[in-house]
């Protein structure tokens, strides 16, 4: 784990950065980039040990960051649907080039893109790998994702070339292990009795534990480069989403109320292959396989507790607003 360095993590109050910007603040200084509109996000980062630094990346406004991070960590990414795409490229396309040029005496920094930047092919049990087409998928969660991310990456190619700044840009997996992850919210759509899409059978995932991510950070900046080095970041098994949830099943005595919708240009699978990113950091130490149990058993216990809880009044609502 790095230590002695003063670290930047855009976007630190998601939740995956939060926990890893938590972790390195125990040895490092750690600065915390957001744009911290909801009530109790900046006290939380506080709290963590992690100095708030409110910008708002699309604007350029950046006077009050330092210039000396040694280790820029780029996580913040705006999500927007196809009417905002104007601001989301200002957003995550110039805001990407912006935060470089602003850190580019650093060591090094790493770019979180996304396995969603991958052209689809139409085997859902194929490995996406670095050398595969991107930039024609679709995504009905995030549709100015894929093409942002794709803008992202290309600024990011130039600036560590323009810059002489090393750089690696880390094609992100599912996340597993946080609260607002792909499985985690799978786990609660069964526990409530929920329908949930998935847009083929089989359609597996390479996902990758939060804590794994924190503990790869320091090979993923050792290996930036300049020209930039593409890896993808996912874990090293492949979990399949009605195994998935075949399971939870199991454990809950729940049905899962699985439905296909087939998106046009989405991809039916989401894998990817760990190779080079295992020559890099090695083999992840959290299997997911066996984390699977753990999860259920957590969103249960929270379940119970939030059923255990009084309804909340207007009142309440209304102070944890801030209203």
């Amino acid at each position: 784990m790095l230590s002695g360095e003063k670290i930047l993590v855009t976007g630190v109050h998601g939740a995956g950065p939060f926990p890893i910007a938590s972790a390195l603040a125990r040895d490092n200084e750690v600065w915390g980039l957001a744009r911290f509109g909801k009530p109790g996000d900046r006290e939380r980062v506080e709290a963590a040990g992690i100095r708030p630094l409110a910008a708002d990346l699309a604007s350029g406004q950046l006077d009050e960051a330092p210039t000396d991070f040694t280790y820029l960590l780029h996580f913040a990414w705006l999500r927007a649907p196809l009417a905002e795409l104007e601001q989301a490229i200002r957003a995550n396309v110039e805001g990407t080039g912006l935060i470089l040029q602003h850190c580019r005496k650093a060591k090094a920094a790493l770019l979180v893109s996304s396995q969603g930047v991958y052209s689809p092919h139409p085997d859902p049990l194929h490995l996406y790998n670095e050398a595969d087409p991107i930039g024609r998928a679709a995504t009905p969660y995030a549709p100015t994702s894929p093409a942002t991310k794709v803008g992202m990456e290309a600024v990011g190619r130039f600036c560590a070339r323009a810059f002489n700044l090393p750089v690696t840009i880390a094609r992100l997996n599912t996340v597993f292990g946080v609260s607002e992850a792909h499985h985690t919210r799978l786990v609660d759509a069964i526990l409530a009795g929920d329908e949930w899409s998935v847009p083929g059978d089989p359609n597996p995932h390479s996902p990758i534990h939060v804590a794994d991510m924190g503990a790869q950070i320091e090979a993923l900046l050792d290996a930036a480069g300049v020209p930039a080095l593409t890896t993808n970041w996912c874990g090293d098994e492949l979990v399949f989403t009605h195994d998935f949830a075949r399971r939870i099943s199991e454990l809950s005595g729940k049905r899962a109320r699985l439905v296909t919708r087939q998106v046009a240009g989405a991809p039916s699978g989401n894998a990817n292959d760990p190779t080079r990113r295992r020559s890099i950091t090695g083999p992840c130490q959290r299997p997911i396989s066996a984390e699977i149990d753990a999860l259920y058993a957590e969103r249960a216990g929270a379940r119970r507790g939030a059923e255990a809880r009084p309804a909340k009044t207007v009142e309440d609502r209304v102070r944890e607003r801030g209203w």
